[in-house]
């Protein structure tokens, strides 16, 4: 286990701002096609339009996750106003499968950042049983923390986080001579 000092996770915030220390029980992989996302890694907006592929471990499939992505730098990093923004929230994962088996309750918006570099942080918790998750009424100023208390969650079992930001080129102030 990583020191607290070096923990990723810590180092970058998502400790703090997000969570609050845990400590990581459950395998968690996520894909953006071919990319498995790994602590602080840079994905560029075009590279993660489409839902991750996302693998949990667990000690079997009678045990259920819940899967939620948000961005705690919404809409900036230096005002984030809305933190936490809501990306997506899959329910009833059974262990040892994927997010592509759970409930999908609130559908995946795919990351697009404005100003600065975010941090999109996806964050796992195990269920006390199936059906006992439900959907938020909105996706701006929610709270990680809170939903899991609501929910009887617990501290999460697996977290991991990738920063992103606007590419190059895709809009924005023309400079003109």
């Amino acid at each position: 286990m990583a020191g607290r000092d070096t923990d990723p996770l810590v180092v970058s915030r998502v400790v703090g701002d997000v969570l609050d220390p845990f400590v990581r029980t459950t395998n968690l992989r996520v894909r953006y096609d071919a990319r498995t996302v790994s602590n602080g890694c840079e994905l560029k907006p075009s590279m993660v339009v489409h839902q991750p592929r996302v693998e949990v471990g667990g000690p079997d499939m009678r045990t259920f996750y819940t899967l939620v992505m948000v961005d705690p730098d919404a809409p900036s990093p230096s005002d984030p106003n809305l933190r936490e923004y809501l990306h997506w929230l899959v329910t009833d994962i059974p262990g040892t499968t994927g997010a592509s088996f759970g409930q999908e309750v609130m559908c995946y918006e795919p990351p697009r950042p404005a100003m600065g570099i975010h941090r999109f942080v996806l964050v796992l918790f195990q269920q006390l049983g199936r059906q006992t998750v439900y959907a938020p009424g909105w996706r701006q100023n929610f709270s990680t923390r809170d939903f899991a208390e609501i929910y009887h969650l617990g501290p999460p079992v697996a977290a991991v986080y990738f920063n992103c930001q606007r590419e190059a080129g895709s809009g924005g102030r023309r400079m003109y001579p």
